[in-house]
């Protein structure tokens, strides 16, 4: 018997599928046993993969990883593996730049086996109770957060994903200065606007991450609007809570189209430390076929990655139609960067944004510290490429 051990992040969405896959797999491989492991949301966005990688075969990322990943061979490039042609379709169809997100430096490094991108979503009988409507402009959605009426989750990586938010919807990508994360006017501008939001919501919202944020939502009795944050479609399933919630895109900026979000997701690699990676690799492409991404899969609580899904009728249909209502807004979504030291400007830079949201202080000069953290960053990592 072959254990293969893996390593996914602690929600029903992240955990069961692959439990479920893992025993489906199981039984039509009986010489093949997987085993899966969870660590929190917080350590799926943060933790190194250097030391995952040496201990499980299987490992569930984040695309802004793959950078450092791949320049320190801890993960099996997937295209010299696969078949061209279930590359090509997986390709085809990916939801957004879901797919393109583990591809770098010629190489497939993981699979999109989930997608997601923050998207708003509201309880229709408490938006319904207190005659409001869904807002659809940032001064709409000011008007509601002043009735006490919006929750957006907060803690400091979220944060600074409504930060590169706001930026692109003011009309800068970030990081396409020529130094630095953002230009200091549009940076100022994001830094405040947020601010004026975050004090007019719970300060309860500092702490809370999308999940805890979507829980709140769905199990209270007031707070019926969450503007932005990651979407989960479990909590748009009638067996999953009580009060199912509907979702949607963004608003828009005044004046402005409206905001494009920074995409997440979750993909299926394989370490390069594994001593069965035929068989890991096997398991990847179970999982991420069409027919399960839009079967057992999403049944057993997963959000697909595979776009066939989010068309599926069926998917549709139990999750009050969560993937086709913001299916747009993932195609729109904007890529993070994933050269190697990202992820330690994203942990530093969280704190930054999160501070000044929540606490106040000097954007400028907040703005200022961001940029030199990329610059510093950036300027590291072209040290490294030299020879």
């Amino acid at each position: 018997m072959i254990e293969l051990r893996g390593i996914t992040w602690d929600h029903t969405r992240g955990y069961l599928p692959l439990v479920a896959t893992a025993q489906r797999f199981s039984e039509l491989r009986p010489d093949i046993g997987i085993v899966w492991q969870k660590r929190s949301l917080q350590e799926f966005a943060d933790q190194s993969l250097a030391g995952l990688a040496e201990r499980f075969d299987l490992l569930v990322i984040d695309h802004p990883s793959i950078g450092m990943a791949g320049e320190n061979a801890l993960l099996v490039p997937l295209d010299e593996r696969l078949p061209a042609a279930f590359l090509a379709e997986q390709a085809t169809a990916s939801v957004g730049k879901s797919h393109q997100s583990y591809f770098l430096h010629g190489h497939q490094w993981a699979l999109a086996i989930d997608a997601a991108a923050p998207v708003s979503g509201w309880r229709p009988d408490l938006l319904a109770q207190a005659k409001a409507s869904i807002p659809r402009t940032w001064t709409e959605l000011l008007e509601l957060a002043r009735r006490g009426l919006v929750a957006i989750p907060g803690i400091p990586i979220d944060s600074l994903m409504h930060f590169f938010m706001v930026c692109v919807g003011l009309g800068e990508i970030p990081f396409s200065q020529p130094v630095g994360a953002t230009s200091e006017e549009i940076g100022v501008k994001a830094l405040e606007m947020l601010r004026t939001l975050a004090a007019l919501v719970s300060p309860e919202c500092a702490h809370r991450n999308p999940i805890r944020t979507w829980e709140h939502l769905a199990a209270g009795d007031k707070v019926c609007f969450c503007p932005f944050a990651y979407g989960y479609s479990n909590y748009s399933r009638a067996e999953f809570v009580k009060n199912p919630l509907e979702v949607g895109g963004l608003i828009a900026i005044d004046g402005r189209e409206r905001c494009r979000s920074t995409l997440g997701g979750a993909g299926l690699a394989v370490s390069s430390r594994s001593r069965h990676v035929s068989e890991a690799v096997e398991y990847c492409e179970f999982v991420a076929s069409p027919d399960r991404q839009r079967g057992l899969y999403f049944t057993s609580g997963g959000q697909p990655g595979h776009r066939g899904a989010w068309l599926d009728p069926e998917t549709n249909r139990k999750s009050r139609n969560f993937f086709v209502n913001t299916l747009e807004t993932l195609d729109e979504a904007w890529l993070r960067p994933r050269w190697n030291g990202y992820l330690d400007f994203q942990e530093m830079a969280g704190q930054v944004v999160h501070r000044y949201i929540w606490s106040g202080g000097n954007a400028r000069d907040d703005v200022r510290q961001l940029n030199k953290l990329a610059t510093e960053a950036i300027r590291s990592r072209r040290s490294e490429e030299e020879p």
